[in-house]
Order: structure tokens, then sequence, then C-alpha cells
């Protein structure tokens, strides 16, 4: 008997993750993970963040080779979904060939460019048509390769998102979707089309920008080369692609207006989706087509990333720790330790601009330090406590713009597998926690499954997702976590004021 399989990969900027799904029970039958520690992000200036996309490739196919063992006897996957860190900017020739490393997310290069766009074509139509200032999206970054890279911007046939690449490597095809281009402030909502007047402004040719295709649905076949490379039959069809946070969103069955997603990898978002255009007047908060958006049906989703989350726990492991410890060892050691950490603060905000302070780099810190009293746990708690504070001040500015939310929800992985982190997070933000048997590769397979229309309906495709535990807020720790958040407020506002 012939096995349906589904097949998904989630290209992060920290690991590659590839999962491998039984389409008709919707139930795990592989995952992997490459590399095994977290992949560099190159920084040749201050506030630059670089990857090489060939190196993404690499460990796509190390991915799956280590899915391969798992293959039953005869089987037939149905489709491939991918997942991708957004907002990157990856520039191909006519040979498919990458002339630039990617341009990442957290890179800070282009808010200067992206503000002068803004100022130039005004908040009307920058709010109004694209719902967001171009800020240090996609189409800012472009902007400064073609200000700053003028040979590279001269061999550019395509400009392309992360997962446009990936896509591309699987199938020699150049697409998008509309979710891509909205991500990367290409789109205008109210034209439903390119967003002319800010290609224009920015001196950018729409031909660099790649053919459209729906986010469900066949985007092309696995080539022989690449079919080769991974070890899997050529022809299979790569049948959906969304950024990280939309695609995350689906991997929680979050799809419909009032629904919130949450992670806490690299970066940390709240994902909730609305069918109004609710903006930011500050773009600290920002809206992009949902992976169901259409004309007739318009899904936003409404999202507030704060950029130093899991690399800040990364940098605590591999730095102030030597690496000797597990995450496990550290979410030990925060769980000794009191809430407040007995006075240690931390901002998180090392990794960039951060959207939720207005495109501000403050750089991150400790502040309250007692050598007489404080640990390793204690800083490892104020870290994890820092970051659930962060969740909680971009809260607030989605509450302001109209969104209301009871319940979260989030996959069980990176920081949302420490107790500590979990319960900072539900009591600060004073919020309902439900936790799922899910993760962002396994989300893009379930995509692939809808594009490759096997499922019937939105309930079939989520066969076998399950909540595995929820929490709720306590009265006692609520009062006790927003004690400190208000000294953790003032700090931050302290900070701003200085620079």
């Amino acid at each position: 008997m012939t096995e349906k399989l589904l097949l998904g990969l989630d290209i992060g900027s920290s690991s590659i993750k590839a999962s491998l799904l039984h389409a008709e029970s919707g139930a795990l039958l592989a995952s992997a993970t490459s590399p095994e520690r977290e992949m560099k992000i190159d920084s040749p200036q201050p506030g630059w963040a670089e990857q090489h996309p060939e190196t993404w490739w690499e460990h796509v196919v190390r991915a799956t080779h280590q899915l391969l063992p798992s293959l039953p006897a005869s089987y037939e996957i149905l489709g491939i979904g991918i997942s991708y860190q957004m907002h990157g900017l990856v520039l191909v020739d006519r040979h498919q060939t990458a002339i630039h490393p990617a341009i990442i997310w957290c890179d800070s290069r282009a808010v200067e460019a992206g503000e002068k766009t803004y100022a130039a074509l005004g908040s009307d139509y920058c709010q109004g048509h694209c719902l967001n200032s171009p800020g240090n999206f996609t189409a800012a970054k472009l902007k400064w390769v073609r200000e700053n890279l003028p040979d590279v911007y001269a061999k550019i046939h395509k400009a392309m998102l992360p997962g446009d690449f990936i896509a591309m490597k699987l199938t020699g095809e150049i697409r998008t979707t509309v979710s891509g281009l909205s991500e990367g402030i290409f789109w205008d909502f109210r034209e439903q089309d390119l967003a002319g007047p800010l290609l224009a402004e920015m001196g950018i040719d729409p031909a660099l920008l790649a053919e459209r295709v729906p986010t469900f649905g066949e985007q092309g076949r696995l080539g022989a080369s690449a079919a080769a490379a991974l070890k899997l039959p050529e022809g299979i069809p790569v049948t959906y692609r969304a950024g990280d946070q939309p695609n995350n969103a689906l991997s929680l069955k979050v799809m419909n207006p009032g629904e919130v997603a949450t992670t806490a990898g690299t970066s940390g978002v709240v994902y909730g989706v609305t069918n109004r255009n609710l903006i930011d007047p500050q773009s600290r908060v920002n809206a992009f087509a949902h992976v169901n958006y259409t004309a007739e049906q318009p899904n936003v989703g409404i999202l507030l990333c704060i950029n130093g989350t899991g690399i800040q726990y990364s940098w605590l492991k591999q730095t102030l720790m030597d690496g000797a410890h597990s995450y496990g060892d550290l979410n030990e050691m925060a769980g000794q330790t009191p809430i407040g950490a007995e006075g240690l603060l931390c901002l998180p905000f090392g990794n960039g601009a951060e959207r939720i302070l207005a495109n501000r780099d403050i750089r991150g810190g400790f502040s309250g330090i007692n050598f007489n009293i404080h640990s390793k746990g204690h800083m490892v708690r104020a870290a994890q406590e820092g970051i659930a504070f962060s969740f909680r001040y971009g809260l607030d500015i989605m509450k302001d713009m109209g969104m209301a939310f009871s319940v979260i929800r989030a996959g069980n992985s990176n920081l949302f597998q420490s107790p500590v982190f979990r319960e900072a997070f539900v009591n600060t933000c004073n919020v309902g926690l439900e936790i799922y048997n899910t993760d962002g590769s396994q989300g893009a397979a379930r995509g692939a499954g809808i594009g490759a229309g096997f499922y019937r309906d939105t309930e079939t495709a989520f066969r076998g997702l399950k909540v595995i535990d929820r929490q709720d807020p306590e009265a006692d720790k609520v009062r006790s976590y927003q004690e400190v958040y208000h000294l953790w407020k003032a700090r931050l506002e302290a900070q701003l004021a200085d620079r």
C-alpha cells in the first residue's frame, strides 16, 4: 500500500527544519533539523545581518536526508510546503545564482532609505495603500542596494524573498505570492496590485520582482537536479509557501478574525488575524496579507515582532555560559530564582533596530546587578522575563489599534518550552496560552496538503493538531509580574530618552 505523505520545510535564520506528515491522519512521521547548532549571522558592519542563501539550501538537503530512513517502502509525497524567514532580500542573476549575501530580516541598514520614501510618499499612501511604512522591509533593502551597490544592482535578474529562493532551488521557477509581496511592502491593498508609486519613488523596476502565484496551489515541480540532491522522486509539486509568521499562524489553525498566534524563535512574534485594515500610525506593529487573503476575504495578519528573543537566549547560553549548559539547564536555573530576579532587569534589544521602538536600535543590556546576590540563574530569569515584558509592551500597542484577545496559541518549541517563560508571558500579558503539538515545518506540510487539494476543508487539514497544555493567568502572579513590568518599562523609557 502506498502511503501518502506531505513534506514541510521551515527556512529559519537559526536552522532549517524538515517534517514529514502522514497526509490522512496528520500525524508526524519524522522531523529533522540542520545544523545542530545555530547558523551564523554575519555582521560585516554594525547593524548589518547577512546569510548566504546557498547555506540555507545546503541545510535543506541535509535535513531532508535525515528523513529518508523514515520513508516507508512505498510512498507518494503529495506536495512540498515552504515556510521562511520574512523580510529578507535575495538577489540572483539570469543563471539563478545569488550575487550577494542575503540581507536578512534583522538587518538595520535600510532604515533611512525606508524613512525617506515614507516622507516622500506620505502617510496617506503608505498607510492607506500599503498598510505600513516601508521601514526596514525588503523594498527598502532593495533601494539601499540600488543606491549603495550599483554594480550588484546592475546584475540583478530577480529580487526575491528567502522562501522564493528555496522554491527556485527546488523547481527552477522564480515566483512569489501576494502575501510575500505584502511583507516586502511591494503590495498595494487598495489597488490589488504592485505598489507602483512606491516602486517609482524608490527607483525600482517592477520587472525585478517575481511572477505571482497563489499561496496554495501548484507553484512548480521538483526538478531533476534538486531531486537528485534531496534523493527524492522528481516531479513532486511545491504547493504552498508563506513567511514564517503567517505560516506559524496556519500551523496553529489561526485563520479567522480574532484568532491569535505567537512564537519565540530567533525573534518573538504575536500575530493576530483581522478583516479590518488596522494600522499603527508609527508602524511599530505591521499588517500583511494572511495566507488566506483575497480581495473578497481580506484577512490581514497584524504582526508584532521583537528581534531579540531566541537570539538573546542563544547568546546568553554560548557567551555568558560558555556553552556548558543546555537550554534545559538554563530553564531549570531560571526556575530556582524568584519573580523579578531580585531586582535584575534585562532589555532584550540587542539584535538591530526594533520596530516596536519605532525602528530605533537602543542595544540590549542588564541593569540593577548586585554582585552579592545575583547569579547565573538570576541573569537567565531576567532575560526570559525581559522578553515576556517586551511582548506585553507590544501587545499594548496592538490593543490601542483595536485588537482584542483572551487566548493566544503557540507551538511546543523554542522559548515556549520554558515553564518560566510561559508563566511570565501569561501573567505579564494577562492572557490565556494554549500550547499545540506542532511547529512551522509541520504547518508548512499541512499547507502543502491544502495546496495539493488533498484536504477537502480546513478541519480535515488540521486533523492531528492537539492542545497539549493550557495555562491561564493567576491573580497573585499577575500582580507580582505587573509590579516588575512597570519597573522594566520605566527602565526602557529611560533608555529611550538617553538615546
